[in-house]
C-alpha cells in the first residue's frame, strides 16, 4: 500500500487546548494531539500534516491547497462549524474525502452548536470522544480511502 497523505485542520481557539475549559475539551495540548495523530498515521501508513489557525481564510487556503497534495482531510472547524458557509463550500469544491471531528459532543451543548454547515459535505462526523474523536476520524478516513484498494 502506498502511503497516504492526510491534512488535519484545527480551527479557532484550539491552540488553547490544555488550558481552555479542560472539563469540556480535555487536558491535552494541541501539540500532544498532533503527536498522537502523527503516531497513529505512521501506524496506518499515512503521513499526517497538521495546521491550526484562528483565521477562516487561512483554513480556506489550506483546503484549496490540499488538492494534489493530500488524499483526505480531517477538520475540527471549532466555532466555524456553526457559522462558515465558506468552509462548507471549500470542502465541497475540492471534493476530497473529509471527516469532521469535535472533542465535545456538539449535540449535548448549547443549541447554536447543534447545527453544522460542514456535516452535509463530509463523509462522516465524530464528536464527543475527546482526543479519540481525532484518532477515530483518522482511522475512518484511512479506511474509507483504502477500502477499494486490492
Amino acid at each position: 500500500m502506498p502511503p497516504l497523505s492526510i491534512l488535519v485542520l484545527h480551527g479557532p481557539n484550539l491552540n488553547l487546548l490544555g488550558q481552555r475549559e479542560p472539563g469540556i475539551y480535555g487536558s491535552l495540548t494541541l501539540g500532544e494531539i498532533n503527536r498522537l495523530l502523527a503516531a497513529e498515521g505512521l501506524r496506518l501508513q499515512a503521513k499526517v500534516t497538521t495546521l491550526q489557525s484562528n483565521h477562516e481564510g487561512v483554513l480556506l487556503d489550506a483546503i484549496h491547497g490540499a488538492l494534489g497534495q493530500h488524499q483526505g482531510i480531517i477538520i475540527n472547524a471549532g466555532a466555524y462549524t456553526h457559522t462558515s458557509v465558506a468552509l462548507r463550500d471549500a470542502i465541497a469544491a475540492v471534493n476530497l474525502p473529509t471527516v469532521e471531528v469535535h472533542l465535545s459532543n456538539i449535540y449535548r451543548r448549547e443549541d447554536f452548536r447543534h447545527h453544522s454547515y460542514i456535516a452535509p459535505v463530509v463523509i462522516g462526523q465524530i464528536s464527543g470522544f475527546g482526543v479519540q474523536s481525532y484518532l477515530l476520524g483518522l482511522q475512518a478516513l484511512i479506511y474509507d480511502l483504502r477500502k477499494n484498494e486490492v
